[in-house]
C-alpha cells in the first residue's frame, strides 16, 4: 500500500489508522488479537490508542486498550517494529493529579503507558485535550525531555482549535521546544465545522499531519442506522442518535448511491472521502471483526472521481 508522510514526524504511514478504543470494550482480547493480526497482514502500519481507553466499559479503569496491545506485541515477536504506535495523555485516569498536561503527570503517565504497551518507545505521543491550567511551555518542555530520553519519537495534539494550535506553535518556536507535528480532530462527512476552515488552513501551512477520529461518525456512516429503532444494533447507539436528522439521512443517500456505483459499502466510501480530503493524512477507524479490516483495505484503494468527491462534499 502507498504510504504518506505524517506531517514533520519523519515517518510515513498507510493512510488508515486503527482506532484502539474498541480493545477491552466492544471486543475482548482474543478478538482484538485476530483483528490486529488481520490489520498488519493487510499491510496497515499505524495503531492509535490512549491511556484512558477503555475506561467507560463496565468494570474497567482505563489502560485496558494499551494492555491488550502490549500483550499482542509480546505474543507476536517482531510485530512492534512493523507498526507506528500512537497513544495519548491528558484524560482523567481517576487518581489525584492523574489528569491534564502538567509535566509531573506526563512523566508518570508515559511510564505507565510504556509498561502496559510492553515497549521501550512510543512513536507518536498526543496531548489528548487542551489543558487551560498548564502553559504550553511546561507541556512542551516535558515532551522535550521525553524525546531526549528516547521514550517518545514525536508529539501531537488532539482537540485543539486553530487559535490554540497557533499559540502552541508560537510558544514552541519562541522557546526552542518541540512543536506539535500531528493534529487529531473530530472530522467526518457529517462533522466538519471544527476542522474545515482556519484549523485546516493552519495545518496545511505548517505541514502538520492530520489523523481524524470519529471518521465514521460512531458507525452512522456505515448506513446501518436509519431510525431510532436501529440504535440498539451497537453499544455505541446512544452516540449515533444525533445524526438521525435530515442532513444525516441525505448524506447516507449520497453515500449509498456512490457506493452502489463502485460495488462498495457506504463506510468504504466515507473513509475514501476522508483519505482524499485536502489536509487529511489518514482517518482513524475501528474494527470489531476481520471482515471490517478487509473493508478498510478496499477503502484505501477506492478511487472516487472528482464529481463523486464534490457530491459528497457539497452536502450542506
Amino acid at each position: 500500500m502507498q504510504k504518506r508522510p505524517l506531517g514533520n514526524t519523519g515517518f510515513d504511514i498507510v493512510p488508515l489508522v486503527f482506532g484502539g478504543n474498541v480493545f477491552g470494550w466492544t471486543i475482548d482480547e482474543a478478538t482484538s488479537f485476530a483483528v490486529l493480526d488481520a490489520f498488519v497482514d493487510h499491510g496497515f502500519d499505524a495503531i492509535d490508542t490512549a491511556d484512558v481507553y477503555s475506561a467507560w466499559a463496565p468494570g474497567n479503569q482505563g489502560g485496558e486498550s494499551e494492555t491488550i496491545l502490549g500483550k499482542w506485541f509480546k505474543a507476536r515477536p517482531g510485530v512492534r517494529d512493523k507498526v507506528k504506535l500512537f497513544t495519548k495523555v491528558g484524560s482523567g485516569m481517576g487518581g489525584a493529579g492523574q489528569k491534564g498536561l502538567k509535566p509531573q503527570w506526563i512523566h508518570q503517565a508515559v511510564e505507565h503507558s510504556l509498561q502496559r504497551l510492553q515497549t521501550d518507545s512510543i512513536d507518536l505521543y498526543f496531548s489528548h485535550w487542551p489543558d487551560p491550567e498548564t502553559p504550553y511551555e511546561e507541556t512542551l518542555g516535558a515532551y522535550a525531555e521525553l524525546l531526549q530520553a528516547g521514550k517518545i519519537r514525536s508529539v501531537g495534539c488532539s482537540n485543539l482549535d486553530a487559535a490554540q494550535l497557533a499559540e502552541s506553535l508560537k510558544v514552541a518556536k519562541a522557546k526552542s521546544l518541540p512543536a506539535y507535528q500531528v493534529l487529531q480532530p473530530e472530522y467526518n462527512l457529517y462533522d466538519r465545522k471544527t476542522f474545515d476552515g482556519p484549523l485546516r488552513d493552519l495545518c496545511l501551512q505548517e505541514n502538520i499531519g492530520v489523523v481524524t477520529y470519529y471518521s465514521l461518525a460512531s458507525g452512522f456512516l456505515s448506513g446501518k442506522y436509519r431510525s431510532e429503532a436501529d440504535l440498539n444494533k451497537s453499544k455505541r447507539g446512544d452516540g449515533i442518535a444525533k445524526y438521525l436528522d435530515a442532513r444525516g439521512l441525505e448524506i447516507l443517500d449520497v453515500l449509498e448511491a456512490v457506493a452502489a456505483d463502485h460495488q462498495a459499502k457506504p463506510a468504504e466510501v466515507a473513509l475514501a472521502w476522508l483519505i482524499n480530503r485536502e489536509g487529511v493524512t489518514a482517518p482513524i477507524a475501528s474494527a470489531t471483526s476481520v471482515e471490517q479490516v478487509e473493508s478498510f483495505a478496499r477503502a484505501v484503494t477506492l478511487a472516487l472521481s472528482p464529481a463523486e468527491m464534490a457530491a459528497l462534499t457539497n452536502i450542506k
